[in-house]
C-alpha cells in the first residue's frame, strides 16, 4: 500500500468488490432457485407434465392462438394518395 494513500479509498474498494461478489452470486442463484428441472429436449409440454416440471411464475404465458387481426377499409382518396406514394417510392424519389 501506497504511503501517501489514505486507508479509506481502500477500504471503499474493498467494501465495493465485496458488494459486486454479492450482487453476482445473487444473480447466479437467484434463476436456478426459480427454474423447474429440464424436461428432455424435444418433448414440449409432454415431457414437463411428464417429469413435474413447472412453468416459471415470472413469465407470461405464451398465447394458443393468433390475437384478433384488424382490417380499416380505406376511402377512394386514401387509395389514391397510397398509390401516390407508392409510385413515388418505386421510382425511387
Amino acid at each position: 500500500m501506497s504511503e501517501h494513500v489514505s486507508i479509506l479509498p481502500w477500504a471503499g474498494v474493498a467494501v465495493l468488490a465485496v458488494a459486486a461478489a454479492a450482487w453476482v452470486t445473487g444473480l447466479t442463484r437467484m434463476p436456478r432457485r426459480a427454474r423447474p428441472r429440464s424436461a428432455p429436449t424435444g418433448y414440449g409440454e409432454r415431457g414437463a407434465v411428464r417429469t413435474g416440471a413447472r412453468p416459471l411464475a415470472g413469465l407470461p404465458q405464451q398465447r394458443q392462438s393468433a390475437p384478433h387481426l384488424e382490417c380499416v377499409e380505406l376511402t377512394p382518396a386514401e387509395r389514391a394518395a397510397f398509390a401516390v406514394l407508392a409510385r413515388r417510392l418505386a421510382d425511387g424519389g
